[in-house]
This record gives C-alpha cells, structure tokens and sequence, in this order.
C-alpha cells in the first residue's frame, strides 16, 4: 500500500523540492549553485511531466467496461462503493467508510535560516509520526454486477480529505464512503465460475484418497464380490465412479456466478482508485502534466540565464 500512496503525492513532493532548490540557491547564491538547482529543477519536472502524461494517456485509452462482461486483464470501472462488510472507521471519531488513510505528522526543525524557512514551513516543518490504511476489500455495483475492489498497492485518489491538529502532531484522514462513485483502473480477474482453474486428475486423486481413509464404506460400495478385498477390477470401478463425481462437482462450479476481483497489475501498470470521474481526473493529470513542463522550460531559461546553455 505504502508504494501506491506515495505516488499519489509525488505531485507535491516535486513542487516542494522545486521550493527547497530555490531556498538552497537563494541561500547560497553562486553561479555554480543557481546552475546546479535550474538543472535539477529541469531534471526534476521532466520525469514528473512524463509521469503525469502517461497516467492521463492510460485513463484516456482504456475505455470504462460494464462488471458483468468486462474482459480479463486491464479494464477501466466505474460504478457506486458499499461494503462487504461492516463499515470501517479510522478514528473513533470518524465516519464510517469503505477506506482510509490516517497519517499523524510531528514538527521538525529544518535548520534553515528564516530568510528562507519561512515560505519553506508548510513543505518542511512536518515529519510523519504515524501512517494507518486500510486494507480490507470493498465492492463497486455497476446496474451490471458487483467487482471486489482490493485497496493494496492502489494510487488513491480522493475528495475526502480533512486536516486537525493535537498540539504538536498533525492528523490528515483521507476517505471513501459507501456513497461515492468509485472509478478504478486496474487488472480484473473473476474468480470460479467458467474462470475456475480446476484439475480433474488431482480432484479425482484426492477424492479416492478420502474413500480410503474409510475403509468400511469402501468396502461396502466397491467389494462386489464380498471376499474382503478391493481387486483390481473393483478399483477401476471405483476410479471410475470418483471420475464422475469430480466431473459433476466442476460442472457445477463452472455454472455457479464467479467473483470479480480488481487488484494491482502484475504487469506494474497503474493501479488507480478515485472518486472522482474519469473525465475529472484524466484533466487533472494533464494539467499537472502542463504545469510541469513549463517549469521545464523555465528550468531551461534559468540555465540560459545563468550561462549554462
């Protein structure tokens, strides 16, 4: 979970660095320092623009499918949250959900002059104490079935988002309530039904093991003869009788409903839980992806500047 959670502030994380290069440079205030910091700059936003790009460019291309006939593998859903279960809470005093994040941060002291930790405090005086996220599966319902939703390694995005402080902690509570329309990109897998991954042979093996074990019922169905013994005739009769209940049994498996269940791609494609709209966050992404060109090429501008280019 810990991996999927901090790519969700990764668009944060490279403002505040971009902030605390400028802070250095500032600080210093040498050619060489203000070159090092627009290369880094650059540097940075060009991976974080690429990042950006390729999320929007994966909501853009993967079209929403309906629960009851989306295809094996990478799919896109859309449909409302409940719970399996019993509503979750994160703190005693929070509402019931489906999901949470709860991260308690601490102050911290920089060792940065005032002339620059002043407009530096909201990125750098915190230092997470604490982090607590749930992992329990919730349910999204389409009109066309119910998918299993499994939070694990998910990049999670949300609406709900509330901030407090406790003298010197800090407790930001992030949610999903069974109320909201869930969005979710990821690998779809069903489980049992005409996806079950059965094996007849050791079916069948294991169910003529369990017949031995009792012995006396064993007897009394397969010793045609009474002599005592199971010969081999007998027993091609009772491998053949455990062939036929094994096939019955997957039969009926195979008949019976599947379970939905969307998780994290092996392939290490995205993994995204919103409850925002596709359209909502593909635009969120591009604009981040917007944003950090330009500092791109302003990072560019300030080596020009600087004699660097």
């Amino acid at each position: 979970m810990a991996s999927g959670l901090r790519s969700r502030y990764v668009n944060l994380l490279t403002s505040g660095s971009h902030l605390l290069l400028l802070a250095i440079a500032f600080e210093i205030n040498t050619r060489p320092v203000w070159t090092a910091c627009f290369v880094l700059i650059a540097l940075i936003s060009f991976f974080a623009w690429t990042s950006n790009f390729r999320r929007a460019q994966a909501i853009a291309d993967t079209p929403t499918s309906k629960i009851a006939s989306a295809a094996q593998g990478y799919v896109e859903l859309y449909g409302s949250a409940r719970s399996n279960q019993d509503l979750i809470h994160a703190e005693d005093n929070s509402f019931p959900c489906v999901w949470y994040r709860h991260a308690t941060y601490g102050t911290q002291h920089t060792g940065l002059t005032w002339r620059s930790s002043w407009w530096l405090s909201a990125f750098l005086n915190w230092d997470l104490v604490d982090e607590t996220v749930s992992e329990t599966l919730f349910e999204i319902n389409d009109g066309s079935g119910v998918c299993f939703i499994d939070p694990d390694d998910a990049e999670i995005i949300t609406t709900h988002r509330r901030t407090w402080n406790d003298g010197d902690y800090r407790h930001v509570e992030e949610q999903l309530f069974a109320s909201d329309h869930i969005y979710v990109l990821g690998e779809f897998h069903t489980v049992g039904g005409t996806h079950a991954q059965l094996g007849l042979k050791e079916d069948m093996i294991a169910l003529l093991a369990d017949w031995k074990r009792n012995t006396h019922q064993l007897m009394e169905r397969f010793d045609l003869n009474k002599d005592g013994e199971i010969d081999l005739q007998e027993w091609e009769l009772a491998r053949r009788e455990a062939l036929r209940e094994v096939q019955k049994i997957h039969n009926e498996l195979h008949q019976a409903p599947g379970a939905h269940v969307m998780r994290k791609p092996a392939s290490g494609q995205l993994y995204l839980i919103s409850n925002l709209s596709p359209q909502q966050i593909k635009r969120k992404y591009l604009w981040w992806s917007w944003a950090h060109l330009i500092i791109f090429f302003a990072g560019l501008g300030g080596l020009i500047a600087t004699g660097a280019l």
